[in-house]
């Protein structure tokens, strides 16, 4: 190894050759050295040498190999070409033979050996200016990958190397050592080609010396995709696990009718079915076939496309599921498998259709994610969309779904409202919609233009416009005034009600006072008749009462008529008993009936004329002193139906009270 410091020159000794006589020295070489060196990259005429001689001596050239390089001046070895050291061959040195003369004395004859000293004049070379390099993905790191060096022509130089890899990726073994190695994990998906370049200089990296010559080359890594992966069924959604990649996909559904062959491949959804290398660098051809299947299926499906068609037709409604298997054919051991669902439906004459072939909405920019499409700008009602199938007897189809045909900015509910689906900017978007069976998979499309507007240009789903707001505020106003209306109605009546009762209690009163107290019925006729405090109220149910009385008594009934014989259709009337039976009798009715207040009796035996006095006349007198009792027991009239049962009642309860009533008259006033 050459341990001498960088930059210093290859000497080649040259042995300069003094032959001369003993006995004369005409000329000689400064201390007698055997090699004269000279620095590449000279100029012409330089000084090579010169020549130690007597006076008188004449010195002359008279051979050189190569011929020209070098000419004599006197004494002075002159170089008459300029040197290269990279031209130059170390083992041959160049050659001068040199002859010296005096009269009078032998000639000398010198031998010159000329070495080219070497200098640090040429900058390192690469043999590419662009190297391209393969590397397989998922590389174990510190894998040496390539190996790029540069040359330089002067011999003695060192040289350094340094790599600029855009993300790491790669690096060098060491400065000195250009092997590339692998610094991180390589993925044909992320990453399919890396450009880095490599710099080279003649000086140590990093160091103080001044850098004299660099040389840089491009070397580009192409990242080569492994078999790896399985085939992939399509549309998938592709999913890391630490290091490692799947791609997920649900399968395949489709539809076939009963009783029917379908013509061609089936149509599916997603579909159709296909399957791609995992490995989309290498993309190696796949094969499809049935798992579980036999050759009397009813399917069949293409080894090369993937498609499935049928054999014969579908007798019996229901679904099938079939197991598709997809393969490299190069590589079998690289499979992946899917179902596929088949619905068996019955066939459908028509497809649903829109109601309408295109509508048009309105939202704000604003409204935000979710709100209702509007069918106007000024209008708080939502646009709705609809369509009718005529396989139906009435157009209504449960089974419909609205979709949104290549679009994300909006969606659509199953009862077929619009709703915004993300932020959109203002402007109008046409799109298409799609109504589909479900069943049958049958469908139709129609036109949608929603015009988003700047926020704050429509009235705002769940606000009212001013006109909305009249229109409510006049209908409250109307309700509230029927409401009044009914309430003063209901208030009237309930204080008629209550005063036609006030009027009919005042009657049923007067039976307790006819049987009430410790001392049992009064003597004579007792008769209460509370009209006779209001003169001026002529429908005073007891007035009435008495001119019943009177007029019936004079029409001519008998005295003696059962209370089961009375019609059946009854009005507000007494009931006038004349009886010896008992006090007992009469304390016990009186009891039986005595539920109201108190009232003070006013009707007297005695005939009287004065004002303020009604009476009573019967078609038989009746004389007081036979202490004979008369009762008028008042009838309320407000439910005579129930009366004339209870009545009935009574008289199959109590044949008793009949059969004392022989002297009495009874009367329906």
């Amino acid at each position: 190894m050459d341990l001498r410091p960088k930059g210093s020159a290859s000497v080649f000794v040259l042995l300069v050759l003094f032959k001369f006589s003993e006995a004369q020295n005409l000329c000689s070489v400064p201390n007698n050295l055997p090699l004269i060196l000279i620095s590449e990259n000279n100029k012409i005429g330089d000084v090579v040498t010169t020549l130690n001689a007597e006076d008188g001596v004449m010195a002359s050239i008279t051979s050189q190999d190569p011929e020209g390089f070098f000419s004599i001046d006197e004494y002075r070895l002159i170089a008459e070409t300029v040197l290269d050291y990279e031209t130059f061959n170390p083992s041959k040195p160049h050659e001068v033979n040199i002859e010296c003369t005096k009269d009078g004395s032998p000639s000398t004859t010198l031998s010159l050996k000329i070495a080219v000293e070497d200098k640090n004049d040429n900058p390192p070379v690469f043999e590419q200016s662009q190297y391209t390099l393969k590397v397989d993905e998922l590389s174990k790191l510190d894998t040496r990958v390539g190996l790029f060096t540069a040359i330089d022509p002067d011999k003695d130089d060192r040289l350094y190397y340094q790599l600029d890899s855009p993300e790491g990726e790669f690096d060098l073994e060491a400065s000195f050592n250009p092997n590339i190695l692998v610094k991180k994990r390589l993925d044909y998906d992320k990453v399919k080609e890396v450009t880095m370049m490599l710099y080279v200089q003649d000086t140590p990296i990093g160091s103080t010396a001044e850098v004299s010559h660099t040389a840089s080359t491009t070397i580009v890594v192409k990242i080569i995709d492994i078999d790896n992966r399985p085939p992939w069924f399509q549309p998938c959604t592709e999913t890391e696990i630490n290091t490692s990649k799947i791609c997920l996909m649900s399968g395949y559904n489709g539809n076939v009718i009963l009783n029917q062959q379908a013509p061609g491949p089936l149509s599916l959804e997603p579909g159709p079915l296909m399957a791609i290398d995992g490995d989309k660098g290498r993309n190696d051809p796949i094969g499809y076939m049935f798992l579980g299947g036999n050759d009397e299926d009813i399917f069949q499906i293409d080894t090369d496309t993937g498609s499935i068609t049928m054999r014969e037709p579908i007798t019996e409604a229901g679904t099938i599921v079939r197991t598709v298997m997809a393969f490299q054919k190069e590589n079998a051991d690289q499979f992946a498998t899917t179902t596929v669902i088949l619905k068996v439906v019955e066939s459908s004459i028509f497809p649903p259709k829109f109601v309408k072939s295109s509508y048009e909405g309105f939202i704000s920019e604003d409204a935000g994610v979710d709100s209702l499409v509007l069918e106007s700008k000024t209008s708080n009602r939502a646009l709705r969309v609809q369509a009718t199938d005529e396989d139906f007897s009435n157009g209504y189809n449960p089974n419909l779904r609205f979709e949104i045909v290549d679009g994300t900015d909006f969606s659509i509910t199953p009862e077929g409202f619009i709703l915004m689906a993300k932020a959109v900017s203002p402007g109008t978007l046409n799109l298409e919609m799609r109504v589909v069976d479900t069943t049958n998979e049958e469908s139709s499309t129609a036109s949608l233009s929603v015009e988003v507007t700047p926020g704050g240009q429509l009235v705002k789903t769940g606000e009212f416009s001013s006109g909305d707001m009249a229109a409510v505020g006049a209908s409250l106003a109307v309700v509230i005034v029927l409401c009044l209306v009914c309430i003063g109605l209901m208030v009237h009546r309930i204080k008629g009600h209550n005063a036609d009762w006030k009027k009919l209690s005042e009657a049923s009163v007067f039976r307790s006072t006819l049987g009430g107290g410790s001392g049992g019925p009064k003597e004579g006729v007792q008769y209460s008749n509370e009209g006779l405090q209001h003169d001026d109220d002529s429908g005073s149910v007891n007035s009435k009462l008495a001119a019943d009385l009177e007029n019936k008594l004079e029409s001519g009934l008998k005295p003696q008529q059962r209370r089961g014989s009375a019609p059946k259709t009854m009005t507000p009337s007494a009931v006038l008993l004349t009886t010896s039976s008992p006090q007992a009798d009469s304390s016990s009715l009186a009891e039986t009936i005595d539920s109201e207040k108190e009232v003070k009796p006013i009707l007297t035996k005695e005939r009287r004329n004065e004002e303020g006095y009604k009476a009573v006349w019967f078609k038989q007198d009746i004389d007081p002193n036979t202490k004979e009792e008369v009762v008028i027991i008042p009838d309320t009239g407000e439910a005579d139906g129930d009366r004339e049962e209870d009545d009935d009642s009574e008289g199959e309860n109590r044949p008793d009270v009949d059969s004392d009533v022989e002297e009495g008259v009874s009367s329906d006033l």
